[in-house]
């Protein structure tokens, strides 16, 4: 399902309403005052007369009302598997399922080795929390031993680790959402493992569809698996696309911060990679609007994360990639915009905090109330003043190009591509060489693969092969024909 249909199905959740579930879901505004005031939340002298589409000034408890109880979600719950529970994405998933337990509660916990914090989220979350999994089998017995010290029973929750692990919290039984938000291509098979068992997606992890797109997009459709993503440029496409008909859009417009390095030029850059390459990499490994991992902050910097993003916006929304564009927009408050036939152009604006696609993304088709100050503050326009864009500089960001280039080649070789960013991006963090080495070492790999890479035989277990094929070619080749170029150039 490589087109529209992919959207099409996401939308037409009702079978009355080819868009989805605003006309079934939806009342009108004096129906809903009609509750309110019965309510208490709203007085007579409120109520709409001649014009009743007009909105009344509401107070945060009517506002809260309409968003729960008038609008008819009163009734929605969801239970989260969430993937990753200690990373960047995990702990504010986390955050959305505190601010609102009457909505979310969390039955699953995959990580990494931050036990601590793990076994600090399944202490807090224990009335809920039925299966926890860490990195290592080894790791296993200190797991339990740190719950036993916050008072957690031993019999109260599974305790799992390894690839086995996280299978056991994609799966969970009581989960109706999966939010996958580990690293890397690892979230592959633990997505399919989801799909397969019927729970619907969250996708934080766009690795999963960039290396696995052709097997991920056919199995959403036969195991009949809603994905919302959940990522803030892919999210507010998907929230622009709610009212757009199928055939209707032209075009997606992926906006970027521009990472570290979006107020040096080029030529800047270059020197300071060959004057002080130390400062690149403290540079590179800070965001000016984001508060995200390592990983991405990097590829926010080489302005990979944009290319990844637009190979994952071509699986999600069936764009062809002539009709993605990237702009760079310093102030990260439209997070993407969608141009449709009538040369329109629908946008979302929203402060930079991830929790807010995120709670799109496990919430949807629902808008849900957030409690005053647990959340950034409401977008105001004038206070915001302006905002500004510009084309992004190949010549400083080639991860960009390298990105269009594999996703038109298609196959494995957008997995080629991911897995040797990864491997590249681990390296430079790791010291083992300088920023301008990471678009190197992707291109000497995707030139290495390019002769070998089939778009007809991008199975799964080819997409496995290739991935590991390419870590171990970075890190056994491709670094040290780098290091050559470097020192030539």
């Amino acid at each position: 399902m490589t087109t529209l249909a992919l959207i099409v199905s996401l939308l037409s959740i009702n079978a009355g309403s080819s868009f989805g579930p605003r006309a079934s879901r939806c009342l009108s505004t004096r129906r809903t005052m009609q509750m309110l005031n019965a309510k208490g939340a709203i007085g007579t002298e409120v109520m709409p007369t001649r014009h009743p589409m007009a909105a009344p000034v509401l107070s945060e408890k009517a506002w809260k009302q309409m968003s729960d109880e008038a609008m008819g979600y009163d009734d929605f719950t969801a239970s989260i598997s969430l993937i990753g529970s200690t990373g960047s994405i995990g702990t504010q998933t986390l955050d959305i399922v505190r601010a609102r337990p009457d909505k979310f509660k969390v039955t699953a916990l995959s990580a990494g080795k931050n036990l601590d914090l793990l076994a600090d989220q399944a202490s807090e979350f224990r009335e809920t929390v039925k299966v926890i999994s860490c990195a290592s089998e080894d790791d296993i017995p200190e797991l339990k031993r740190k719950l036993s010290d916050r008072g957690v029973k031993d019999s109260s929750m599974e305790v799992y680790a390894g690839a086995e692990g996280v299978d056991a919290v994609a799966t969970e039984d009581e989960a109706n959402v999966v939010v996958t938000g580990i690293v890397g291509c690892a979230g592959l098979l633990p997505t399919i493992a989801a799909i397969k068992a019927g729970k619907r997606i969250a996708l934080a992890n766009k690795e999963t569809l960039i290396a696995g797109g052709p097997v991920i997009l056919p199995l959403l459709e036969e195991f009949g698996v809603t994905m919302t993503p959940a990522d803030s440029e892919h999210s507010a496409i998907f929230q622009a696309l709610q009212g757009v008909p199928p055939g209707g859009m032209r075009k997606v417009v992926l906006t970027a911060s521009g990472g570290a390095f979006r107020d040096i030029s080029a030529e800047e850059l270059a020197q300071k990679c060959a004057s002080d390459p130390e400062w690149v990499r403290a540079k590179a490994t800070t965001h000016p609007n984001w508060d995200m991992g390592a990983k991405i902050t990097v590829d926010s910097a080489t302005m990979m994360n944009k290319g990844l993003e637009v190979i994952e916006a071509h699986y999600l929304f069936g764009a062809d990639y002539d009709d993605i564009d990237v702009v760079i927009h310093p102030q990260s408050i439209i997070h993407s915009a969608v141009e449709t036939m009538d040369n329109s152009m629908i946008a979302q604006l929203g402060w930079p905090d991830m929790r807010l696609p995120i709670l799109y993304s496990i919430a949807w088709p629902h808008r849900v109330a957030m409690p005053t100050g647990q959340f950034e503050r409401p977008l105001n326009l004038v206070e915001l003043g302006k905002m500004t864009f510009m084309a992004p500089d190949t010549s400083k960001y080639p991860c960009i190009q390298l990105a269009y280039d594999a996703g038109r080649t298609g196959g494995t070789m957008t997995g080629c591509l991911n897995a040797a960013n990864e491997e590249a991006n681990q390296l430079f963090r790791d010291g083992a060489f300088g920023f301008e080495g990471i678009a190197k070492v992707v291109e000497l790999t995707m030139e290495k693969h390019a002769s070998m890479c089939d778009p007809s035989k991008a199975s799964l277990e080819t997409i496995l092969e290739v991935d590991e094929w390419a870590r171990r070619f970075v890190r056994e080749e491709a670094i040290k024909a780098t290091e050559k170029i470097l020192v030539s150039a």
